[in-house]
Parts: C-alpha cells; sequence; structure tokens
C-alpha cells in the first residue's frame, strides 16, 4: 500500500512537472493555431476579393486559392512545432522524410496535381463550360489542386480527379458560341420530298434563334424499314441548342400534320398461306 502511493505520488510529480514544462507552450500552441487558422481566413478572404477586383479567371482564382490554403497551414504548423520546442533543422529533416513517404504513397494525388497546373495552363475547360468527359456530362463548378467538380443536368455533383481529366479526352461544349441543331425526321414512303423539303424550311424561318448564316438544310439520308429517312440541320447560339430542338421538332410536327405530309409508324405486311386450303373449303383429304 505504500508503495502504491509512493507510485501515485511520483505520478503526481511528474504530471505537476509536465504542466510546468509544457502547459503554457501547449496553450500557447492552441493559441497560436485559432489565430492563425482566423489569419487564414482572412487572407483568403481578401484573396478572393483581389481576384474578383482584377478579374482573374475563375478557375485559376479556385486553384491558387486552394493552393495558397494549403500552403498556409504548413506554414502554420511548422511554426506551431517550433513553439513546442522542435528544432527547425529537424523538423525540417523529418518533415522531408515524411514528405518523400508521403509522396510515394501518394503518387495518384500527385498526378492529381500536375493535371489541375496542366488544365490552368492549356485551358481545354474553365469554370461555367459545360464538358463531356469520364462518363459525365455537366458544368464545371470548382477546379481545385487535386479535383474538379462537375454538376450534373439533374443538380448531382461529380468529382473527377485532375489527372484522368489531363490524360484523356474531354468534350467542351461551351468553347464554341454557336452549335448545330440536328433533328431527325421521317415521313412515309411516296410523300414528295420538294414539298416537305418546302414546309420544313418554312417552320425554320420564324424561328428567330435560327442563324441564316449558314443556313438551315434537309438532306435526304436513306430508306428506312417503314419511312424515308431525313436530317434537319440549322445553327444557333450555344445557350438555345435544345430550346431550338424541342420548339422546334413540336412545330414540324404540327407543320406535317396541316400540309398532310405522313408521319409513318412500324408496318409489317403479314401474307397466310392456307395449305390445308382456304377456310370453309374441304381440304384434298376431305375431297377423296
Amino acid at each position: 500500500m505504500e508503495l502504491n502511493l509512493d507510485m501515485i505520488d511520483i505520478i503526481q510529480a511528474k504530471f505537476v512537472e509536465f504542466l510546468f514544462d509544457y502547459g503554457p507552450k501547449i496553450i500557447g500552441s492552441l493559441i497560436t493555431f485559432f489565430i492563425g487558422k482566423y489569419i487564414i481566413n482572412v487572407l483568403m478572404k481578401g484573396l478572393s476579393n483581389l481576384f474578383l477586383k482584377y478579374d482573374i479567371d475563375a478557375s485559376l482564382a479556385s486553384f491558387l486559392t486552394s493552393l495558397f490554403r494549403a500552403l498556409l497551414y504548413i506554414v502554420l504548423f511548422i511554426t506551431i512545432a517550433t513553439q513546442l520546442g522542435m528544432e527547425l533543422t529537424s523538423f525540417i529533416a523529418i518533415l522531408g522524410a515524411a514528405g518523400l513517404a508521403v509522396g510515394l504513397a501518394l503518387q495518384g494525388s500527385l498526378s492529381n496535381f500536375a493535371g489541375g497546373v496542366l488544365i490552368l495552363i492549356f485551358k481545354p475547360f474553365k469554370v461555367g463550360d459545360t464538358i463531356e468527359a469520364q462518363g459525365t456530362l455537366g458544368a464545371v463548378e470548382v477546379i481545385d489542386i487535386l479535383y474538379t467538380k462537375v454538376r450534373n443536368f439533374d443538380n448531382r455533383v461529380v468529382t473527377i480527379p485532375n489527372g484522368a481529366l489531363a490524360n484523356n479526352s474531354i468534350i467542351n461544349l461551351s468553347q464554341k458560341p454557336t452549335r448545330r441543331v440536328e433533328m431527325a425526321v421521317g415521313v412515309a414512303y411516296g410523300t414528295d420530298l420538294k414539298k416537305t423539303r418546302k414546309v420544313i424550311m418554312d417552320v425554320l424561318k420564324k424561328d428567330e434563334r435560327i442563324h441564316a448564316d449558314p443556313e438551315p438544310v434537309m438532306k435526304f439520308i436513306g430508306f428506312g424499314d417503314s419511312s424515308l429517312d431525313l436530317t434537319v440541320r440549322c445553327w444557333t447560339d450555344a445557350g438555345d441548342l435544345w430550346p431550338v430542338y424541342w420548339d422546334n421538332m413540336e412545330a414540324l410536327k404540327e407543320a406535317f400534320e396541316a400540309n398532310d405530309i405522313e408521319i409513318p409508324f412500324p408496318q409489317r405486311d403479314v401474307n397466310h398461306y392456307y395449305p390445308e386450303g382456304k377456310p370453309g373449303e374441304p381440304s384434298e383429304e376431305r375431297k377423296d
């Protein structure tokens, strides 16, 4: 029992000694952390306002903001470690060794960082563009140091590694100001194609969103199972692509009906053979 009391006294003494030796450092480090975090947030807000003031590209602004935030937190971490009594040279050596180990373990992340740099340099897309990549179609919301966030049209956000984007094909649907609208149309066999062309062109001319140059065209492209297949092509502003498509597909249907142009549907000719004789007639066996 006496031994236990001695051990407790020793532990208490060590604990008190620890508090006197490291307590102020720990409290100071916590104060440094919260003050540093506050300063970083203020600097990030000021940096964002600076980017807005000088109209810096949104993609570049997002990337640099993420990078500077990471660097500032690394500086804060080194400051706290030094404040706790760790020698700077020793800490840098440990940090370098840890960085090498982490770098080997996180090769994919380094690839994503390099991919982000390449995206900012060559600009295959920017924030706000609509792209199709890695099986995803949507608008680019954020380009971070490692990942790009794309919002689908059903409002889901897909996070794509920058390395995958930098090393694979990307379709940018927003890079050009105009887009071609292509509508597939079918009319029944026997339809007068010249009349059909005139009806289609009259419909397209009524839509002011459709460009006159290049002018709209209608081409016969093949013989379908139940229809003469046509393609109708016209050009419009990129933002009007789908409204022009939807509105004119409906307008073409109404124009076809008004001009007695038949819209086909699948049909099959069925021939019924009666080897045993037609219904109501005696078969050969019965005649015998």
